[in-house]
């Protein structure tokens, strides 16, 4: 790049700095006198509902969530730094692997490829900054393909730049509309507020870095950025917080203290769970950050029983709802970082540098119960997901072999598809099964829908009829088609006195159903 080229990235970086700086400015005003009486509203509101149900009290209550929502994502623009994150080392590519497993379930249909260089180059930010930057990047890119697409992602270095390519084969963006992405309000989507592309675009320019985008529509978008790497190491290492300590406090009661310190911070170390814990509740039921605490107890005043009986519940709640686990990971180790920085705090405070041992016995204990709670979270969820694949096994199992009952001693079974191997041991087990419970005396197998069968499977139906016959119950084969006579002619096994054969399934009913008949 010559130098021209630069200064003109410079200036126009500088512009959409300054424009987002004027933008925050008034945001934080409007927000700020908005908020206020909106969060009131809402509150009468809730008051309401509680004497009865009112779908116009539903709506108004929606569409506040969504005001409040986009005040809150305002002063977001406005005071970026508002957590006061302090920067540190980062490995682009481990976080670009973590927040793609977040995404798990809304890439079925959608190829991810990803060519990760240079993996042990990092650069310096605010860490949890540049994470939901770059969700917010690839959640437009997946959203932007509507469920089917390829997604690329591409880390490598080149001179003194750590550089990061996201790109899509979605529906694109006008040449137009490009200049203006990152402008607060400003969104390609039907439902959206373009504040996710403004946060994108004032963290990387915070940081130093740049970011260009080429699109054409109906083809794809690419985002490219660029981040300085960086030139030392950082040490990582433990925070000192400004945390409320009195005298002898135990460690359980130095949580309680802090309790609005502790959630502040575990949605800090947590911020991609951040903005889906309403979603969670909603669905589950689940309150991540009651249960957070929750946890925290357990662990800390080593109630054991309780933890193991918690991450059973727990586990099994994430896979009746089919919660995305990597939400759960990020969330626990989130809560495992935060109690170490409440320990070392706790430590420091207490003024027991001295007694080592005991620090160092409470920090394993911490780590045990939190691995505790993994390990049992995670043979819950495993117990309950196993057990609903069998029910929906058997489910299909049922849909593939549906006996169904005319009467007492009559029954039909309508074949559909392909008849396989496995398909053939199911069948077998089921009709085999019924007639001896239900001592069925004609069985009508319809084989219309049925294509034609290989040799093996031939072979296996016709056991299958023999074995009928043994529990002395008759075969009625109805819907043989030419091409099904065919392949069964050419096993050279005949069928009678196995089975009876009718042209069509209303032929059969006839019959059999005019025999019981005479046989009353």
């Amino acid at each position: 790049m010559n130098t021209n080229d630069r200064m003109t990235q410079e200036s126009e970086k500088d512009t959409h700095l300054s424009q987002l700086a004027s933008v925050g400015q008034i945001a934080a005003g409007i927000a700020h006198e908005v908020r206020n009486p909106l969060t009131a509203v809402k509150g009468f509101l809730q008051l309401l509902q509680q004497d009865g149900r009112n779908e116009y009290i539903d709506i108004a209550q929606s569409e506040l969530e969504n005001a409040l929502t986009t005040l809150s994502n305002l002063l977001q623009v406005s005071k970026p730094d508002l957590q006061d994150e302090e920067s540190q080392t980062i490995y682009l590519a481990v976080e670009l692997e973590s927040i793609l497993n977040l995404f798990q379930d809304k890439l079925y249909n959608i190829t991810v490829n990803t060519d990760f260089n240079y993996t042990n180059v990092s650069i310096i930010g605010k860490k949890n900054q540049f994470k939901k930057a770059f969700f917010n990047l690839i959640k437009n890119a997946i959203e932007s393909m509507h469920g089917k697409g390829i997604l690329s992602i591409i880390h490598d270095v080149k001179g003194n730049d750590v550089i990061v390519t996201i790109k899509d084969t979605g529906v694109g963006i006008p040449k137009d509309k490009i200049q203006l992405l990152g402008t607060p309000f400003f969104t390609t989507k039907e439902q959206g507020t373009g504040m996710g592309l403004t946060q994108v675009f004032s963290v990387i320019y915070q940081q130093g870095g740049n970011i260009t985008v080429d699109s054409q529509e109906n083809q794809g978008t690419m985002f490219t950025i660029k981040i300085p790497k960086q030139q030392q190491v950082k040490q990582r290492g433990v925070k000192t917080l400004k945390l409320h300590y009195e005298e002898r406090l135990t460690m359980k009661d130095f949580f309680f203290e802090n309790r609005y310190e502790f959630e502040e911070r575990l949605l800090l170390e947590a911020i991609n769970v951040k903005d889906k814990i309403e979603e969670i509740h909603k669905i589950g039921n689940i309150n991540l950050l009651e249960n957070a605490h929750k946890l925290v107890l357990f662990v800390v005043e080593e109630r054991e029983h309780e933890l193991i009986s918690f991450a059973k519940q727990e586990g099994m709640a994430w896979a009746k709802y089919s919660l995305t686990l990597a939400f759960k990971l990020e969330w626990i180790q989130a809560i495992r970082r935060t109690l170490w920085d409440f320990l070392y705090n706790f430590d420091l405070l207490s003024k027991t540098e001295a007694d080592r041992k005991a620090f160092y016995t409470l920090e394993k204990q911490i780590n045990e119960n939190i691995d505790q709670f993994l390990t049992y979270f995670f043979i819950s969820y495993s117990n309950y997901k196993d057990e609903l694949l069998a029910a929906q096994r058997k489910m299909v199992d049922d849909l593939s072999v549906p006996i169904i009952p005319i009467n007492r001693e009559i029954c039909i079974l309508p074949l559909i598809g392909t008849i396989d191997l496995m398909r053939l041991s199911t069948i077998q087990e089921k009709v085999l099964s019924q007639i001896e419970h239900h001592h069925i005396q004609s069985l009508i197998i319809d084989l219309s829908g049925v294509t034609p069968m290989e040799h093996d499977a031939s072979n296996q139906f016709i056991k299958i009829i023999e074995g009928i016959s043994m529990m002395g119950c008759k075969t009625i084969l109805t819907g043989l088609r030419a091409d099904i006579v065919k392949s069964l002619i050419q096993i050279g096994v005949g069928f009678n006195p196995l089975a009876e054969f009718k042209g069509t399934l209303q032929q059969a009913l006839n019959d059999v159903i005019y025999d019981s008949q005479l046989n009353k």
